[in-house]
Parts: structure tokens; sequence; C-alpha cells
């Protein structure tokens, strides 16, 4: 229980005002249609972090659990810088693609290597639980998505979402030097 209560709390700090929430919001909105962006986005997410969770479990058995959450606290202070740069989302420009294949592609493409994505690796390899993990983050990067699609490019007047990215970094870099100093055994 606890690697889906803290892979979704993770995820879904981690994806506000993240690109995969900024280009839910562009295309819903460019569109016309939350619904499939929402169903593409699903779609995307679980498939990456399906496979994130599995490969963090597999790299656990590898490690000491020393190093495992050491790794947890990379990942995390990953997660806070990477929340400070901000990026802009690319479009579906004139794509021939079904609506609902071209953006589950290009969410595929957003998740890779993002820091939701290495949140649910590091998390499933601490906790020795992909399941969970992988739906925890599938919940929260969809729990940050749902007002994107809603709200489209009105997200960022309706909410402070930039005040949240650097909110949830300025967390994610404090707890993960926490964690890197009792990995360490410097706490």
């Amino acid at each position: 229980m606890d690697a889906l209560v803290t892979a979704f709390v993770a995820a879904a700090l981690a994806e506000w005002g993240d690109k995969t929430q900024l280009l839910v919001a562009a295309l819903a909105s460019r569109t016309g249609r939350p619904a499939r962006i929402l169903g593409a986005l699903f779609f995307a997410v679980v498939i990456s972090n399906a496979f994130a969770a599995m490969a963090g479990v597999v790299v656990a058995g590898l490690v000491t659990i020393r190093a495992m959450t050491l790794l947890v606290a990379v990942s995390l202070l990953f997660a806070g810088v990477a929340g400070l740069i901000r990026r802009q989302p690319g479009l579906l420009e004139d794509s021939r693609l079904p609506l609902f294949l071209a953006a589950a592609i290009l969410f595929l493409a957003a998740e890779f290597g993002d820091r939701s994505q290495f949140l649910t690796f590091a998390l499933a390899g601490r906790f020795d639980s992909a399941p969970l993990a992988a739906a925890g983050a599938v919940a929260g990067i969809m729990t940050a998505a749902v007002p994107a699609a809603l709200l489209g490019q009105k997200l960022e007047q309706a909410v402070p979402v930039r005040s949240i990215r650097y909110a949830g970094s300025a967390l994610f870099l404090i707890v993960g030097f926490i964690v890197a100093m009792q990995a360490l055994q410097l706490a």
C-alpha cells in the first residue's frame, strides 16, 4: 500500500506544470475532444509506468536496499531539478493518424524518461511492488491531467500551475536530500 500512495502523490506532484499536463491542455483545447485525449494519455501512461515499475523491481533484485534507497533519493532530486525547468509541449500538426493513436504516441514520447517515470521506477524497486507503484503513478498522472483536459488553455489562468510546480520541486529536493542523507547514513 505504501507503493501505491507514495507513487500517486509523487506522480501527481511531478505532473503539475509538466509538459504532459500542458500537452493535455493544448490538445484538448485544440481538438475539442478531452475524453479522447484523456483516453490516449491513459493508454500511454499505463504502458510507460508498467514498464518503469517492472524494470525497477528487476533492478532492485540486483542491488542492496541501501543502493535502492539512494536511487530513490536521486530520482527525487532529479524530479525537483526537472520541475524548475520550464518546457513547452509539442503539438500534433496535421497528422494522418487517427487522433487517439497520434495523441498516444505523442504522450508515450513525452513520458519516456520523464521524472514521473523515474519516480515510478525507483519506488517500485524500493517497495518491491510493480503493480501498486504503476497503478499509483497512473492515477497520479491522470489526476493532474483531468483538470488540464477540462480547462484546456484556460488551465494556467484558473490554477496557479507555476506555483504548484515550484512548490512540488522544492518538496522533491528537500525529501530527496533527506533520503540521500539516510541512504548514505549521514543523518
